[in-house]
């Protein structure tokens, strides 16, 4: 009796034809590069513009204005973050574990200098610019800071209305940032804050961290449900689908106690939980060979058998 290996094994005999691997490859591309074009317009992913310093500046002045007090105080997220940045706090912790503490700050910002001082710098400012920036730059810190506290805390108190601020001792502070209010309404400062570090410049950390500062970055997420509560670390803007794997991080964040917010523990870490949760979870499938029981699961769960059912049949197994 004819096995099915030897009757597969046996030489071709029906008919037989000429076949044009070219012409099958090219029409593959050219049919697949069609679709992939007419479903990507019907189909495809919003393409916001995106984000700059100069659309905040024009979009939201008032809140462009008091965020580049808060970076001239040091109170704004990025000053107070701690590691990898500053030394500010002391991050995120697991308990008594702070990672970031750990690794220390690698990409130190400092907020005044990077943020305002030094993008005004690279400008041809008016007499007056110039000199409030030599008056800042030849003051103490503890002066710079005093008087950007006491102007932050006079603008809060007026709103975030500069003309409705009381007269006080804010020394160049508002003199300061009402010129990169303008520098950025310009254009110019997206290309100072760029330009910083190497030539070939790759790295929008410190833009992000500056956008991020103000409400206009948080305003633009919440529209387009980017937020933590509408499970936006797995959506493209405007809610689209997009890493879908990433749910299961992002499923974390919308239970208790993980979405309790920043005045509970963990509400407050949910980052370095997340990632911890996740991590165990992955190692534990990584070492699902050596684990007892998990291992045997295929053998108590036949389901293999029953996808591979022909192949088992065959094989008389």
């Amino acid at each position: 009796m004819t096995t099915l290996h030897e009757l597969e094994a046996r030489p071709w005999e029906g008919r037989k034809r000429n076949y044009d691997f070219i012409k099958e490859g090219v029409v593959a591309v050219l049919l697949i590069g069609f679709l992939a074009v007419a479903l990507s317009i019907f189909f495809g992913s919003p393409d916001d513009q995106q984000i700059t310093f100069k659309k905040w500046a024009i979009a939201a002045p008032a809140d462009f204005y008091s965020t580049t007090i808060t970076e001239l105080d040091g109170s704004s997220g990025t000053g107070g973050y701690g590691p990898p940045y500053n030394h500010a706090s002391s991050g995120v912790n697991l308990g008594p574990i702070f990672p970031a503490k750990i690794f220390g700050v690698s990409h130190p910002i400092d907020t005044v200098n990077d943020f305002v001082i030094s993008p005004l710098l690279t400008q041809n400012n008016s007499p007056e610019v110039e000199q409030a920036l030599a008056t800042w730059s030849s003051a103490p810190q503890a002066s710079q800071t005093a008087w950007a506290s006491s102007y932050d805390a006079a603008l809060t108190k007026a709103n975030g209305v500069a003309a409705k601020v009381s007269v006080g001792n804010y020394g160049p502070v508002p003199v300061l940032a009402k010129a990169l209010l303008g520098m950025a309404q310009s254009g110019a400062l997206d290309g100072a804050l760029l330009s910083q570090g190497n030539y070939f410049q790759m790295n929008s950390t410190k833009q992000t961290l500056f956008l991020g500062d103000g409400n206009y970055l948080q305003a633009q997420s919440t529209a387009a449900n980017l937020q933590g509560n509408t499970w936006g670390m797995m959506n493209e803007t405007g809610r689209y689908p997009g890493q879908a794997w990433l749910w299961l991080y992002s499923f974390w964040y919308q239970i208790p106690p993980f979405n309790n917010g920043d005045n509970h523990p963990f509400g407050a870490n949910a980052d370095a939980y997340v990632m911890a949760i996740m991590g165990l979870f992955s190692v534990t499938l990584i070492c699902i060979p050596f684990i007892p029981g998990l291992r045997s699961l295929p053998r108590l769960v036949p389901i293999h058998r029953l996808i591979w059912r022909q192949y088992y049949r065959e094989e008389n197994l």
